[in-house]
């Protein structure tokens, strides 16, 4: 099951789930006004202006928290296309003979980096594409350190190509780290929790109508749903509707130039 279907069956049932709430709460306060004939009980208004200020800024945490990462882990990409761009520009250092087999070395490894986001459907294939990532980053890291060890290898090459090389590797564990970048689920818990507690205070003050008004609980429900549903698509962008593949054209433009 893809994420997008998870997504969308989770605002499905925020959405059923306030609807469901919107008439229990209603129903509370039908049942109170025929016990009680003055009307509903006063002074509810702090706690329920307490409980949608919350509301409002866990919303607010969590979407801004979602769109944060989701640029950090776009300008990843193009800081590590920057890294390896340097890097493979400063092999021109090394020994005219060493060059061609660390550029097909450096080919194969933006042919990799290009795709490992783009091709894995799970968590498995990701730390297998992690893994081969590594093991060419070991043999580029290995015979460039020998070419740059040379006589006939300029001074400058030691100092300028190995801390290139340090960048390109090292940004690679940083976006790793950064696909496993999420809130605790228990902020997603408490986010569910607060909007059906929302909808039960909602349908709850809706009892003093004598007419049954269903526009407002229908909006208040969509908007709630599509909410949480964006949140959930922004926090995973490889895997919903809303992506960042895009952002990969810079790894293709690099390997373009490469030829």
């Amino acid at each position: 099951m893809n994420l997008t279907l998870i997504a969308l069956l989770t605002a499905a049932g925020l959405f059923f789930g306030m609807l469901g709430c919107l008439e229990i709460g209603r129903r509370v306060g039908v049942a109170r006004i025929a016990h009680n004939p003055e009307g509903l009980a006063k002074g509810g208004s702090a706690a329920e202006g307490a409980v949608f200020a919350l509301l409002g800024l866990l919303i607010a945490f969590t979407f801004s928290g979602a769109a944060s990462r989701f640029e950090d882990r776009r300008h990843l990409i193009t800081e590590e296309a920057n890294d390896i761009g340097t890097a493979y520009l400063r092999v021109d250092l090394l020994p005219s003979d060493a060059q061609p087999e660390i550029r097909e070395l450096f080919r194969r490894y933006v042919d990799l980096r290009s795709t490992s986001f783009l091709t894995a459907k799970n968590n498995a294939d990701l730390k297998e594409k992690f893994a081969e990532t590594q093991m060419l980053q070991g043999e580029i890291w290995t015979k460039s350190l020998a070419a740059s060890r040379r006589p006939d290898a300029p001074t400058s090459a030691t100092m300028l190509l190995l801390p290139a090389f340090n960048a390109m590797i090292d940004i690679t564990t940083t976006r790793m780290t950064a696909t496993q970048n999420h809130p605790p689920l228990i902020i997603f818990f408490l986010l569910t929790g607060l909007i059906f507690l929302s909808a039960l205070l909602v349908g709850y003050d809706s009892a003093d109508n004598k007419e049954r008004n269903w526009l407002h609980p229908l909006v208040f429900a969509g908007i709630m749903s599509l909410t949480v549903y964006v949140i959930i698509d922004i926090e995973f962008p490889r895997l919903g509707l809303i992506r960042i593949d895009a952002a990969d054209q810079v790894l293709v433009e690099l390997r373009n130039s490469m030829d």
